[in-house]
């Protein structure tokens, strides 16, 4: 399936806390699955990182959805205080919000859900997963699943922890965090690689790796035989 065979493309504005949040809902033809992506402390949807890995997404038949957690007015506020991108809590309590969305709506309430995070949102990921246990699989990049704290042991989907190899400080995070998993969990490390995968091909790895986990743990939609 080519990356621009796509059914359906929309802006998404969900409300929550009082506040709306907005993302971008695409989803190719014959979707089998989805995948709801929790973007890093000072990032967004227009992630020029995380919209290529859902680029590659789509080619291998999944929808996406890149929603941004935390609104214009709010991450203007982080800016200068820092203090919502480590609010963990807060994020996770908000992806399970859209989560709940992507199960309701018609468009994607039949796919199997996983969850892509990177940097703080890959911590506020596992946490919405133990949460929401019919979250079939997460994938972290240079995530934090260390701020997922007590809500670890309580993950029970699998996950792949995605770390440049130049990433040290984040390698020793997400290895402390994995050894308090009692689900599947892999540590990747991508050689050579940065926290922000900016070296060649190393983004390139990353969206093979997460597009292989999911194609491994995502089940077939509701309605597939």
């Amino acid at each position: 399936m080519a990356a621009t065979d796509v059914d359906i493309e929309q802006e998404v504005r969900l409300p929550v806390d009082g506040v709306t949040l907005v993302g971008d809902l695409a989803r190719p033809a014959a979707a089998r699955g989805a995948v709801l992506f929790a973007h890093g402390s000072g990032s967004s949807r227009h992630s020029p990182r995380n919209r290529a890995v859902a680029r590659v997404l789509r080619s291998s038949g999944l929808a996406t959805l890149l929603i941004d957690l935390l609104t214009r007015k709010e991450e203007a506020e982080d800016a200068a205080t820092g203090h919502l991108r480590f609010d963990i809590a807060l994020l996770a309590r908000r992806l399970v919000v859209v989560t709940d969305w992507l199960h309701q709506e018609p468009a994607t309430g039949r796919l199997p859900v996983g969850y892509f995070g990177a940097s703080t949102g890959g911590g506020a990921a596992l946490v919405a997963a133990a949460e929401r246990p019919e979250v079939f699989a997460v994938v972290s990049r240079g995530g934090r699943p260390d701020l997922a704290g007590p809500a670890l042991p309580r993950v029970s989907v699998p996950a792949l922890l995605i770390v440049g190899g130049d990433d040290v400080p984040v390698i020793a995070m997400n290895r402390a965090a994995a050894a308090r998993m009692r689900a599947e969990v892999r540590i990747e490390i991508v050689p050579g690689a940065s926290h922000l995968f900016e070296e060649p091909g190393a983004l390139e790895r990353v969206a093979a790796l997460a597009a292989r986990w999911f194609e491994d743990h995502l089940p077939p939609p509701a309605d597939a035989s």
